[in-house]
């Protein structure tokens, strides 16, 4: 493993030399909870039947890498879940969820530097789609909660790709959408926080920790440890200028 490097402070890189270029990459891959925006949905959705701690654990646990099966830590957090109404998601989506510092300038960044943009997450739908058009992001992966007379069953619902976006998946996302454009992985950047982040971090040329669990930062090439995700701008050469 390369050492790492304080780039400036709360910036670190380990394996490049800055400065980068941004258009020698054709596509940014993200997580969402707690990568795109600041909380894991999750968690909130259960703090609405009064189980937030219990499912916390859990996703903890899943996140720092110690329940090997993430699609099996999922399945249980989800059961815990029915009940919850389409407006509690609602309400958790308009009061409780919030873009992390830096998203929207990162995004603008790649967009103009012609990246295309992917979220990939083991989140769910409700919110991914919402943060997709929030952030104009072109495409999206996630989880699909099964929902019946306006309440949630506690149950994820198979989708054409597959039943869960885990680690696995969101690399062969990745990987799909390289051959899709015509990229190869080496021109990817991937960001992420979490355990199932590692896969489609380890896959691409570029990978990047925000605020990450030790595990992930440890595996990084850039860690960016303080402040916002536009942060990651400052690895490469601004164009005319900008972004320095």
């Amino acid at each position: 493993m390369n050492p790492e490097t304080e780039l400036s402070p709360g910036l670190f890189v380990r394996g490049i030399t800055p400065p980068l270029r941004l258009p020698d990459y054709r596509l940014i891959a993200f997580d969402m909870d707690s990568t795109l925006i600041d909380i894991e949905c999750v968690d909130e959705i259960a703090d609405a039947v009064g189980r937030k701690a219990e499912v916390a654990a859990i996703t903890e646990a899943a996140m720092r890498g110690e329940i090997a099966d993430y699609k099996e830590s999922l399945r249980r957090r989800v059961a815990l879940l029915e009940g919850v109404t389409t407006a509690q998601l609602e309400q958790i989506y308009r009061h409780r969820l919030q873009i992390n510092p830096g998203a929207d300038e990162l995004v603008h960044a790649c967009r103009e530097a012609g990246l295309r943009t992917l979220l990939v997450s083991g989140g769910f739908t409700f919110f991914a789609e919402r943060v997709q058009r929030r952030l104009q992001l072109d495409e999206t992966r996630s989880n699909l909660l099964e929902i019946r007379d306006g309440k949630l069953t506690g149950r994820l619902l198979d989708q054409p790709w597959g039943d869960i976006c885990d680690g696995a998946e969101k690399r062969r996302a990745v990987l799909e959408t390289c051959a899709r454009i015509g990229c190869t992985p080496e021109q990817v950047i991937a960001v992420g926080d979490g355990a199932n982040d590692l896969e489609m971090m380890a896959a691409v040329g570029l990978s990047v920790a925000y605020r990450a669990k030790p595990r992930v930062r440890a595996q990084a090439k850039v860690a960016i440890d303080i402040g916002g995700l536009d942060r990651l701008l400052e690895i490469f050469a601004p164009p005319e200028g900008r972004y320095a």
